[in-house]
């Protein structure tokens, strides 16, 4: 396969609002390695600065929701999609709006390559800061039974932004495990789950994504964010929907579509 012939075809997907389809097989990514070179030369692409990563499919809930992909993969944020809670975003602004209900981490310090595997307890004392948020899912009105874990990450996992709470400091004091998350969507609830949901603990998608990042030769660095998965299956939006995920520990973030 050819990375720069991927990418160019995701690139040309993306620009002229195609629906998502399978790519080529003489350029789809065979496996992880050439998915993620396909995901850096579409970001390259794009052009836009990166705030941050994802890390997608780490509750048995997501995994269900996209058959036959069983492990974690990754994709880039954009700094120009990070929204604040409470936010406004036009039905225009992506093909298909999906919504996710995450703890983002906001990295305090570098998570470099120390020759050992990062765990949840060693990236602990990186973490500068915890919040409830959404990620925003555009799936191009994907067909989830036709598709596979390589094509999904070299398509950048789908991310089209993130809405962030309040970002709390004091997360040490808190129970980022056992802490419900609730999701209501024109007040009616539709979803909830518990922090642990997403691998046992927020911290473990983090650590996964640092070792991840490292082997792909892009440490994570201080200041970046980091979406830790979704505990809740993805909903999808409408004009007129306004949806509010409330986390017993982080608080609130809520998004209106207009």
């Amino acid at each position: 396969m050819t990375v720069q012939a991927a990418a160019d075809f995701l690139l040309a997907a993306h620009r002229e609002g195609r629906r998502f389809e399978r790519l080529p097989a003489d350029i789809a990514p065979g496996s992880e390695d050439e998915a993620y070179r396909v995901q850096e030369a579409l970001v390259a692409g794009l052009g836009l600065p990166v705030a941050g990563w994802k890390v997608a499919l780490t509750s048995a809930a997501m995994r269900r929701v996209v058959p036959g992909i069983d492990q974690p993969c990754a994709g880039a944020i954009f700094e120009e999609r990070v929204h604040r809670s409470p936010a406004t975003l036009r039905r225009s602004s992506l093909m298909r709006i999906g919504l996710e209900c995450e703890a983002m981490v906001r990295l305090a310090g570098d998570l470099p390559d120390t020759g050992r595997p990062w765990t949840r307890e060693s990236v602990a004392p990186h973490v500068g800061a915890v919040a409830a948020a959404f990620e925003l899912i555009d799936d191009r009105e994907a067909d989830y039974n036709n598709m596979n874990a390589f094509e999904l990450i070299a398509d950048n996992a789908w991310n089209g932004g993130v809405v962030i709470g309040p970002e709390v400091s004091n997360w040490r004091a808190l129970d980022l495990v056992g802490a419900r998350g609730c999701l209501e969507i024109d007040g009616k609830p539709v979803g909830e789950g518990r922090g642990g949901d997403a691998m046992g603990h927020p911290f473990e998608p983090l650590a996964w994504l640092a070792n991840n990042a490292i082997a792909r030769g892009q440490p994570l660095c201080a200041g970046e964010l980091v979406m830790t998965g979704s505990i809740v299956p993805t909903q999808f939006l409408e004009a007129g929907n306004r949806a509010v995920y409330t986390h017993e520990a982080l608080g609130t973030v809520e998004l209106e579509i207009v």
